[in-house]
């Protein structure tokens, strides 16, 4: 179930999001040079595809696939990859890597010329698929993790907000156009009302 505080924290010891679920990925390095994050990259994911509430992403992200399971695990099961946030349809927040460690979400990719995105941004996964509709908590969530993010992390400029096809387009499609930019617009400012109350 979504955890519906007000506000989300990062305790900036361990670069966590205080009292959220932490299932650690093995999928992760250092950043390059020290880089804080300067970019937030929103993701669609469900797994098995066009389901939701299983066990699959948590177990992609941490390299408990089992290819029996579905035909498409059988595809991708040996993937290396993480998010730094999973978001479920319920509103409920997994985090798998500390926002100063480097998640492997983006692959190839360019933001304003700047190639690597891994190395300089924050990937947070939403539970869903390109052609539905997100759920109205998933973007109360987000919209108060981004807010969070920015807190603790500076140098993620406002306008430092892309989703997946935006840095690696032709390439990904997620989180796809049922993904309302207005409607987290609308909630980032709704979250930042509340935070001044």
């Amino acid at each position: 179930m979504a955890n519906q505080k007000t506000v989300f924290e990062i305790d900036l010891n361990t670069h966590l999001l205080k009292n959220v679920s932490y299932v650690a990925s093995p999928n992760y390095d250092e950043r390059p040079n020290d880089i804080n994050p300067e970019l937030i990259v929103v993701h669609g994911i469900s797994l098995p595809p066009q389901q939701f509430g299983g066990p699959g992403v948590v177990q992609l992200f941490t390299n408990q696939l089992n290819p029996l399971e579905h035909p498409y695990y059988a595809e991708i099961h040996q993937l290396k990859v993480s998010a730094h946030v999973f978001i479920r349809r319920d509103g409920q927040v997994i985090q798998f890597v500390p926002f100063h460690q480097r998640a492997w979400h983006a692959g190839l990719s360019n933001f304003n010329g700047r190639e690597r995105c891994n190395d300089f941004s924050v990937g947070i996964e939403l539970e869903g698929t390109d052609d539905k509709p997100y759920e109205p908590i998933q973007y109360e969530q987000l919209a108060k993790i981004i807010l969070a993010l920015r807190k603790a992390y500076p140098t993620i400029k406002t306008e430092n907000l892309v989703g997946h096809n935006d840095i690696s387009p032709g390439r990904k499609t997620d989180p796809g156009e049922h993904f309302c930019w207005q409607t987290l617009q609308s909630s980032l400012n709704k979250s930042a009302e509340q935070t001044q109350v």
